[in-house]
């Protein structure tokens, strides 16, 4: 049903006069006071609001109320988390072979598509060969070339006479990519090893299991001509040395290829690994691996992910103000422009034991492991503001109807399961203004707020605030007031 320009209803019915009905606002801009049955009712630009028995909103997209977590990722390293830093730790590594590493190798007159090949087996794929240059050269002297990879998707390290020259990847959007990079041949046979990597396999869109990966074709490109390597004699290996020798298994920690001594940093394809002990408490525990760049991480044998805090997120298209109003965008309300999409890496208390752990990383691209620490959370600083116009919560609505009763606005703070509400750090029933984490008193303001909030709050590990006169009095007799709270949760 049309309401007017970009506005409109639609109701949905049960039995007899009984409906639903949800009234849209779909102009990018501008707010709207529509009538329908009767009644008016405002809607914000490019909102809707529920009405459940077509006359009684009580829900709008666009005035939604909810808990936050206070502070930034940077807060919550030194206000809420214990660090225990791996800096003095006693590190071992294996630097692993490039290329064939085993006599279980196999060779074809072209590239093949790593799927195929590696059968779900590993997530890595060797292409080797021998690049022959006649060419003759002066004693010391190497022969510039451009090389130029098409990748498939998604990631490939790629080394010159065991020398590591670049690194290429894809997207989230499209994992296949090009490579290009001037690199230095010496006379004679030169190594050209490709080390393919797949970064997860798509699970969505048409013909998602047909999505191929791996080396698509090789070109050595100069001045004066095109190269053309993909038909040559290519050598696959299947996945990592490090991997066949078992290098993440607990049953390895003291095995004689680990070597000790002067830590070796950001050197590709190598594994690392240290002994912990279990942070005291009982809250999560994560690894910070912002110092790496991308690999696999393992805790007492139990792999926690892969990590790639080496992939930065563009410098540019984020601001500080963000309009939800309008078609999604990808682009829209970006943050952390220039930042990893992650550097804690969640390490379940389960997995952890007293007494010593078993830290390996196996690294791809280079990092440093003796910068990496561990993070306990020992409290959480939640918060909510709360305005008399805001919608009461939606499960209101049904005891709403049945008693007859006008509900309130509510603050509601919950904790997570097993964690309580330890204090209140701030709480104002009046016009406290700035935001979650930086609220201040304004000119309104009930002077038994904390009290009021504490009482009902302290101890639990969730509570609800109405916000009644009744409950706080009228600081402002005829001002629209609201209810800020922030709180601590803890074990």
């Amino acid at each position: 049903m049309r309401l007017g320009v970009n506005l409109e209803a639609h109701i949905y019915y049960k039995s007899g006069n009984e409906c639903a009905a949800f009234l849209a606002n779909i102009d990018k801009s501008s707010n709207a006071n529509v009538t329908f049955n009767g009644k008016s009712y405002h809607l914000p630009a490019w909102s809707v609001s529920i009405l459940p028995d077509c006359k009684n909103v009580v829900f709008n997209t666009a005035k939604v109320v909810s808990q936050k977590s206070v502070g930034d990722i940077s807060d919550a390293y030194t206000t809420h988390m214990e660090e225990y830093s791996l800096t003095a730790s006693t590190w071992d590594w294996y630097k692993e072979q490039s290329g064939i590493w085993s006599e279980n190798n196999f060779t074809s007159k072209s590239l093949l598509e790593q799927i195929n090949t590696t059968k779900d087996t590993s997530d890595f794929l060797w292409y080797t060969t021998s690049v022959n240059l006649d060419k003759k050269l002066q004693l010391g002297e190497e022969l510039e070339v451009i090389l130029n990879i098409e990748s498939m998707g998604h990631a490939a390290l790629i080394l010159v006479n065991k020398k590591v020259v670049g690194f290429g990847y894809g997207n989230h959007e499209n994992g296949a990519f090009t490579f290009n990079k001037k690199i230095a041949l010496k006379q004679g046979n030169n190594t050209l090893e490709i080390l393919s990597m797949m970064i997860g396999l798509q699970n969505y869109g048409i013909l998602f299991d047909l999505a191929p990966a791996g080396v698509l074709s090789v070109f050595l490109v100069d001045s004066s001509s095109k190269r053309d390597l993909s038909s040559m004699l290519w050598t696959y290996q299947i996945g990592l040395e490090g991997e066949y020798l078992g290098l993440d298994k607990v049953s390895n920690a003291n095995s004689s290829l680990w070597n000790s001594g002067v830590l070796p940093i950001n050197q590709s394809l190598i594994w690392y690994q240290t002994k912990f002990v279990t942070p005291k408490g009982n809250g999560p525990l994560s690894l910070n691996l912002g110092s790496m760049g991308k690999g696999q991480a393992w805790v007492n044998g139990q792999s926690i992910g892969r990590y790639w805090p080496g992939y930065l997120a563009p410098s540019t298209g984020c601001t500080d103000n963000c309009d939800y109003r309008g078609s999604y965008d990808a682009s829209k309300c970006l943050k952390n422009c220039g930042q990893p999409s992650q550097t804690l890496y969640h390490v379940p208390r389960s997995w952890v034991h007293s007494g010593e752990n078993l830290l390996v990383l196996h690294e791809e691209i280079g990092g440093d492991p003796s910068k990496i620490s561990i993070f306990s959370r020992i409290s959480v600083e939640i918060c909510s503001h709360v305005s008399e116009s805001d919608l009461p919560p939606v499960d209101a609505w049904e005891s709403t109807m049945r008693d007859n009763i006008v509900p309130f606005s509510e603050v509601r703070l919950t904790c997570e399961r097993g964690w309580r509400i330890s204090s209140i750090d701030f709480a104002s029933f009046g016009n406290a203004e700035g935001e979650c984490g930086k609220f201040r008193q304004g000119i309104c303001h009930a002077e038994n707020t904390i009290e009021v909030v504490h009482e009902v709050c302290i101890g639990r590990e969730s509570c609800s605030i109405p916000l009644s006169n009744a409950l706080f009095g009228d600081p402002c007799p005829g001002l629209l007031k609201s209810l800020a709270v922030e709180a601590l949760c803890s074990m």
